[in-house]
This record gives C-alpha cells, sequence and structure tokens, in this order.
C-alpha cells in the first residue's frame, strides 16, 4: 500500500491526513481518494477545454517520497508500495 498525505483544504475536505491506498501510478491514486472521498473530485480536476477529458488542476501539487511532480503527464508516474504520496494546494504566506 502507498502512504498518501493530505494538506490543508484537502485534508479537511476528506477528514484524514493520511491514508494508504493500493495503487500504481498517480492517477489510481487520484481516482482512488475521490472514490473515497468525492467531494475531493472539485478540487483536484477540472474539464480540459481541448480534449474535454478530465485532468488534475495545475495547482494541485504532488510530491513523491520528496520529489516534486510536475507536468502534464504527472498522472502517468508510477508510485510503489514504499513511497508516500504528499498532495497539496498552494501555500502562500502573510
Amino acid at each position: 500500500m502507498t502512504k498518501i498525505k493530505l494538506f490543508a483544504n484537502f485534508r479537511e475536505i476528506a477528514g484524514v491526513n493520511e491514508i494508504e491506498i493500493e495503487a500504481e501510478t498517480l492517477s489510481e491514486v487520484f481516482e482512488r481518494l475521490v472514490e473515497k472521498f468525492p467531494k475531493l473530485e472539485t478540487v483536484f480536476f477540472e474539464i480540459d477545454e481541448q480534449s474535454g477529458k478530465r485532468k488534475l488542476k495545475e495547482y494541485v501539487q504532488v510530491m513523491i517520497s520528496g520529489r516534486h511532480v510536475r507536468g502534464d503527464d504527472r498522472l502517468k508516474e508510477r508510485v510503489s508500495r514504499d513511497d508516500t504520496v504528499a498532495i497539496f494546494p498552494p501555500v502562500s504566506g502573510g
């Protein structure tokens, strides 16, 4: 099982700060999270205007075992059972 850590409003919406999920890719991680916590769908995903398909919102920040994952293909990133996936919204100071 891959350890998933949720932060800020993602944690508040799900009602948990950590969960373990069986997944092989980030896409599967997000799908399982939305299955378990349906309210996360609208904060994680938007509809791509060109393709009409659902895509991860740009502001959703993801780290896999301390490595920041970026780019349009980030949902294809592989995860293993030893990984910790951190998912957080943008952070601002003030």
